[in-house]
């Protein structure tokens, strides 16, 4: 059987280019090389598309700029092209069957990225554009969510050009603690607990360093669990996990580095409470019109009851990422959750 060609789009022009790296590192090593030829495309910090050969091990660390060949490249938007053209080697057309891009937050995770393979032609493993675009948006995939009956923390969003008057205003509404976040961002960049008016000022503008857009969320009390999704029509659901934190909240050190927290799969909930966060997990992928794959994160409360917080259309692929780790537990491995994916697309 002739081995189907998959292009893996890894890095990105984005605070979560290292997490990329290290995600595309593990699709990469895990997938099956009997089945698939892969050609792997690179895309720098500073935004430049280049066909990368070389060894696996200098995209673990960071060094696949320098040490191997890259040769410029673009996606080719002439869809009877359905590839990747070498801008470097006389125009040289390379065909793909599908294209996976295993890039995280803004310009690889939010539409830009899905709009540019839908114009191609080429299958696009993952959530399109329109999924990308609103789950990366935390304020209207809540509303979106919220319409449906789910619960979210109560929140407002200002911009950089809100008013200090304004921002006062609005945060009547809320009760401390708040969590600022930036709008569109992932990984936990420019999040901040506040716990009172003192601190607001510095955490807004942490957070408008990675977006012109910031809601402030009430912060909802209880435990952070996850749901792993894969599917269109017959969703696979993974089990449900659970962060336990010993202090603060989930931020990007605590996501990459676990120091002082610790992930429980499956989650130490009952049966009941978990088959429930899962047909809730289901909706929210329904509704935000997820396709093939994505994470839905949610806080359970001491009361029991399930609030939406956020979802990722493209979930970390490390090794050690919850994403595999969820379906591990139902007893897909990592190469047969990677066969699965590919083969909802092609």
């Amino acid at each position: 059987m002739e081995k189907k060609k998959i292009g893996i789009i890894f890095g990105g022009n984005s605070p979560e280019h290292e997490v990329s790296l290290e995600s595309a590192y593990s699709v990469i090593t895990n997938i099956n090389k009997e089945k698939y030829d892969i050609t792997l495309i690179g895309i720098t910090k500073e935004g430049n598309w280049y066909k990368y050969e070389g060894e696996i091990e200098n995209i673990k660390n960071n060094t696949w700029e320098k040490e191997g060949k890259c040769t410029k490249t673009v996606i080719s938007t002439n869809t009877e092209d359905k590839g990747i053209i070498e801008l470097e080697n006389n125009n040289k057309l390379v065909k793909l069957d599908a294209i996976f891009p295993v890039l995280h937050g803004s310009n690889g995770e939010d539409g830009t990225v899905q709009g540019l393979i839908k114009l191609s032609g080429i299958p696009l493993i993952g959530c399109d554009i329109l999924s990308s675009s609103l789950c990366m948006d935390k304020h209207l995939s809540h509303k979106l969510v919220e319409n449906y009956g789910i619960r979210v923390a109560k929140s407002v969003v200002i911009n950089n050009k809100t008013s200090k008057s304004e921002i006062q205003e609005k945060l009547k509404q809320l009760k401390y603690p708040l969590f600022v976040k930036p709008m569109r961002a992932g990984s936990s960049f420019g999040i901040t607990k506040v716990e009172n008016e003192n601190e607001i000022e510095g955490a807004i503008k942490e957070a408008l360093e990675y977006d012109t857009e910031v809601i402030i969320e009430e912060n909802v009390d209880g435990i952070e669990i996850g749901c792993a999704i894969l599917g269109n029509d017959d969703l696979i659901v993974g089990e449900i996990d659970e962060i336990e934190l010993s202090k603060g909240f989930f931020n990007y050190t605590e996501k990459y580095t676990l120091k002082s927290s610790k992930i429980h799969v499956p989650a130490r909930i009952d049966k009941k409470t978990s088959d429930e966060a899962k047909e809730i997990a289901k909706n929210i992928y329904k509704i935000l019109k997820c396709k093939d794959f994505a994470r839905v994160d949610m806080f359970l409360t001491p009361k029991g009851e399930i609030y939406f917080n956020e979802i990722n259309t493209i979930p970390g692929f490390t090794s050690h990422s919850r994403y595999p780790s969820m379906m591990k537990q139902i007893g897909l491995n990592f190469e047969q959750l990677l066969d699965k994916l590919i083969s909802l697309e092609i």
